[in-house]
């Protein structure tokens, strides 16, 4: 099998919240560590839904990977690039569509959603219907292992993994694959050779998993396989053709449990976020000026935490002795409204520090900005041009 590579991608809004960073950007952080991980700026996404205004997108690009890297991704260890300067991945989004049946993009649970949510512009385009297909051929064209999503976003993986799988059925079947196949068995050497048609059988014919992955891992570790004799000896294990494009897996993430100040989700159209790397007197006002439990007309007047947006914030933000002290000061009056909203600020403030500290080396010189892109660009498109090789061959299209 390939690479356990993490790939993910976010549209280009402009400068991040914390509602952000609890509920994808903090998942990144862990990840780049364990993974192999490419995070892309979606910015021709961005132009599905914001098509007639296009003059915003470029900053809103610089500012959201200037808060990415203050959130602290990490150019060292994970591939930063920009989505419209791969220009594969619109190639392999063309090809796709050629095999994607149109019920599949019609069925999306976000294609009628979105379209009800944003009636004050026309969603009526090929971009629109078409971005699931696009979102596909983003993480194909790496073929990624995992791509971190909420709840929401699980049927969109789902049409990737379908997708994948009928393209490998369509393009799959090359004349003489068998024979090519244990042709690339025998660059092993006998021995490996021997042990892999062993673990094929026990696989195919006991349907014995610990085999395939016993075989999967044996294949990994040949340095010596082409990419195309690899993907014929992935395929040949399982009893299919070539496996071209990888079905990714769902990584699932944990929706963020952040919500606005006003206690909605966190988000710009509602006016009621607070910025990842916001000034702190800024913040400060913010969160002082936070609505409370209505009951709580007088400072003498107990309240009850779950009808308070602060207490969302504690759940974030605070340790177990700081709840309780919260909890039980507001439902005995024992504590002001002011008073239990000063940790949740100490905390914010703490988190963001150093998020400002690390974007300002990035604002003092932009052209660091650039250059982690591009360098990133470079790695990224090495990877999207092998696949489109193999899949160019696979479509007879790589005639000179």
């Amino acid at each position: 099998m390939y690479e356990q590579r993490v790939v993910s991608g976010m549209r280009p809004t402009g400068m991040l919240h914390l509602g952000h960073y609890h509920g994808a950007i903090k998942n990144w952080v862990r990840l780049q560590s364990e993974y192999p991980c490419l995070f892309f700026v979606a910015d021709w996404h961005a132009l599905t839904t914001h098509y007639d205004t296009p003059e915003v997108i470029e900053q809103h690009v610089w500012d959201m990977v200037i808060d990415w890297l203050a959130a602290g991704i990490d150019p060292a260890q994970a591939v930063l690039f920009i989505q419209s300067r791969i220009p594969e991945h619109a190639e392999l989004h063309t090809l796709l569509s050629m095999i994607t049946p149109l019920g599949w993009l019609e069925r999306v649970p976000t294609y009628k959603d979105q379209q009800e949510k944003l009636s004050d512009r026309d969603l009526s385009t090929y971009g629109f219907l078409g971005y699931p297909l696009l979102q596909s051929a983003d993480v194909l064209i790496y073929r990624a292992k995992f791509v971190p999503v909420g709840e929401d976003q699980v049927p969109h993986v789902e049409l990737m993994r379908e997708i994948a799988r009928r393209f490998n059925h369509v393009y799959g079947r090359e004349p003489g694959f068998e024979d090519k196949a244990r042709a690339a068995a025998k660059k092993m050497g006998s021995r490996k050779a021997k042990l892999y048609a062993q673990l094929r059988n026990r696989y195919q014919e006991q349907g014995d998993v610990e085999a395939l992955a016993a075989a999967r891992a044996l294949l990994v570790e040949q340095q010596n396989l082409s990419v195309g004799d690899r993907e014929r000896l992935f395929g040949f294990l399982e009893g299919g053709g070539r496996l071209i494009l990888v079905e990714p897996d769902v990584m699932l993430t944990e929706s963020s449990k952040l919500p606005g100040l006003d206690g909605q989700k966190m988000s710009k159209s509602y006016d009621n976020t607070i910025g990842l790397r916001e000034e702190a007197q800024s913040v400060t006002r913010k969160i002082r000026t936070m609505p409370t439990d209505p009951a709580r007309v007088k400072r003498t007047d107990p309240g009850d935490p779950a009808k308070c947006p602060v207490w969302e914030f504690h759940l974030v933000y605070s340790n177990d002795k700081t709840r309780a002290w919260a909890e039980q000061g507001c439902r005995s009056a024992g504590i002001g409204c002011l008073e239990c909203k000063q940790p949740v600020i100490d905390a914010v403030l703490a988190e963001q520090t150093p998020m400002r500290e690390r974007a300002q080396k990035y604002l003092d010189d932009p052209t660091l900005v650039r250059n982690i892109v591009a360098d990133g660009g470079e790695k990224a498109r090495r990877l999207a041009h092998e696949t489109m090789r193999e899949v160019r061959e696979a479509m007879g299209l790589s005639y000179s």
